[in-house]
């Protein structure tokens, strides 16, 4: 009995690894992406560019840039999304539970409440959860100071000074020092956005959900937007693509095989490339093209992708599996798969070439530097792989590289990197700082405690949120840089300019004059005749805002100038009697200006 308990536990410490490896790939995705995001995997140091449809587990870390946004889909349809500078940390992810840490922005959560049982968001100070069908937002400053926000439903608010129910229309703001509630207040773009998201979603009734196996019914939307379902002979209903497919094209070839979690997972490009590539089967007919066949109720099994593969030294080719054909991978993947762990590899003989081998453009081909490093490589196949080699059982025997873990090739801007200070969080640390709690009267922070209640200071009218004041403040250094004056400064510029015109007006205060009066100036010193002398310079009363002449400077100024005058038209017209010349144009203009 010792022995059997022995070998029992050494059985399971041998497939240990196999089910951490496998475990977790398919329960969230990164669903929506829009900019710059990044991505840490959990076994990696660096920040890679991220992907839509890529699979996401337990340790990963997303990083958000200016500009940008993304949404994390759990299988249960939950949905995570993130706004601008914000980074979300994946600490526990299970089929019935999920557990997040927001270090800094804003987070949007549609709890659906499905087959997840709770969901938890962290922060810097707080810890909030949810039980309950709820939609909440987490907003975290750059100090750690967290606003929470409820829209539907009720969330449980806790910090080290203890927890409050936080009910739908009212704001829960945390620091160290306090806790106020308030209602509400206005809502601004980001939240609209996601309620408008969210009621794409709520508010249909999706075709597909009635061909599909209740486990896929999360992605029913995808299958709706991007193609439509045909009775097909001898599989019965079935969907075929309609978007992001061309002449030519077939399933498995537009994307990337990203080395995630131990194995090489498809990271499909098409905004459909989610669930028809992890699970079910491809096959292809003249009438139809190619279609995908859902898997049966009860035996739906997420995959890296099923596919069969030839590897050689030079190039690596692989072929989507019919339904009924046997996939090898490295773990159990339900019915018709092979967990390669579990056998000898070297026995295992493919009797039947795979059906869809004989289609053409079934099976893709790339050289091995593109499968490894993603850059294209022309290679062209005199024959079809799977026709003169043997097909290899497994993923390819290929060490994984940096790139080989990029679920897309691209350089990624530095002001678009994420700061030092999310850099340097550490995502097994917080794990053993904030477990997740399952217990509704369990504390996070001080599980053997009693539970406590938190003192609260509530509000009868709506507070400004942190959020709002964040984006004023980046708004303001945006416009610093572009050199643009903010509100404020507009306001005290209109404000100030009769001012400025009274000021223009003192001896004591002048300023230099604008571009229209020198203009004007001119004109006039333009217009007089050239021996008119100077014009009369005007003096004002310190007190007054209207100008003053001294009478005997003026008079005698203006008796010099007429004599001036006088000499000057007696001058001409001697000139112009000793010419003989009559008065043109040019005299009786300047008379007129006279």
């Amino acid at each position: 009995m010792k022995f059997l308990k022995i070998m029992g536990v050494t059985l399971f410490l041998f497939m240990l690894p196999v089910l951490a490896g496998a475990e977790g790939l398919g329960n969230a995705r990164l669903s929506l992406m829009d900019g710059d995001v990044q991505i840490k995997p959990e076994d990696s140091s660096d920040w890679l560019p991220a992907s839509i449809n890529m699979p996401l587990r337990e340790g990963d870390s997303i990083w958000v840039p200016d500009r940008g946004k993304a949404e994390v889909q759990l299988s249960g349809g939950s949905q995570i999304r993130l706004d601008e500078s914000s980074s979300l940390e994946i600490l526990n992810l299970g089929k019935d539970s999920a557990q997040f840490y927001v270090s800094t922005g804003s987070a949007y959560v549609n709890f659906m409440a499905g087959a997840e049982r709770l969901i938890q968001v962290d922060s810097p100070i707080s810890s909030i959860r949810a039980y309950e069908r709820t939609t909440f937002a987490v907003y975290v400053s750059d100090s750690g100071v967290t606003d929470v926000s409820v829209y539907r439903g009720s969330v449980s608010a806790e910090s080290r000074s203890g927890r409050t129910a936080v009910n739908a229309g009212r704001m829960l703001s945390l620091s160290d020092d306090y806790a106020d509630m308030a209602p509400l207040g206005r809502q601004d773009d980001w939240e609209r956005w996601n309620m408008d998201r969210d009621r794409r979603f709520e508010d249909r009734r999706y075709t597909s959900s009635q061909y599909l196996p209740h486990e896929l019914n999360t992605y029913a939307s995808d299958f709706d937007d991007n193609g439509r379902w045909v009775n097909a002979p001898g599989y019965g209903n079935v969907w075929t693509p309609t978007v992001s497919v061309s002449a030519g094209w077939s399933p498995y070839s537009n994307g990337r095989w990203c080395w995630v979690g131990g194995d090489y997972v498809w990271v499909g490009y098409e905004p459909w490339g989610w669930a028809p590539y992890h699970y079910g089967r491809w096959s292809h007919s003249a009438s139809i093209g190619w279609f995908w066949v859902p898997p049966v109720r009860g035996a739906v099994y997420w995959g890296p992708g099923y596919v069969g593969w030839v590897s050689t030294p030079t190039y690596v080719a692989w072929v989507p599996l019919a339904p009924g054909e046997t996939y090898y991978g490295h773990g159990y993947y339900g019915p018709h798969s092979v967990n390669v762990t579990k056998v000898n590899v070297n026995t295992v003989v493919v009797k039947n070439v795979y059906k869809n081998v004989h289609v053409n453009n079934g099976v893709t081909v790339v050289h091995h530097d593109t499968f490894v490093k993603g850059k294209h490589m022309d290679y062209k196949a005199d024959r079809n792989p799977f026709l003169k080699e043997k097909v290899h059982i497994g993923r390819p025997d290929i060490k994984p590289e940096r790139e080989t873990r990029m679920a897309v090739i691209k350089d990624i801007p530095r002001a678009k990197e994420p700061p030092q200070r999310i850099r340097e969080v550490k995502v097994r640390e917080l794990k053993e700082q904030r477990p997740m709690v399952k217990e509704k009267n369990s504390s996070v922070f001080s599980p053997k405690d009693p539970e406590k209640q938190l003192k609260v200071k509530t509000f009868d009218t709506p507070q400004e949120r942190k959020r709002f004041k964040e984006e004023n403040r980046k708004q303001i250094q945006e416009d610093d840089r572009k050199g643009i004056p903010s509100e404020k400064q507009q306001q005290n510029d209109r404000k100030g300019r009769p001012a400025e015109k009274q000021q223009d007006m003192r001896p004591d205060k002048q300023q230099p004059p604008d571009k229209k009066d020198i203009e004007r100036q001119q004109k006039k010193k333009d217009a007089r005749p050239p021996d008119a002398g100077e014009p009369v310079q005007k003096r004002m009363k310190p007190d007054s805002k209207e100008p003053v002449q001294d009478k005997q400077m003026q008079q005698q100024k203006e008796k010099q100038q007429k004599e001036k005058q006088r000499k000057a038209r007696e001058q001409e017209k001697e000139a112009v009697k000793g010419q003989g010349v009559p008065e043109g144009p040019v005299e009786q203009d300047r008379r007129d200006v006279r």
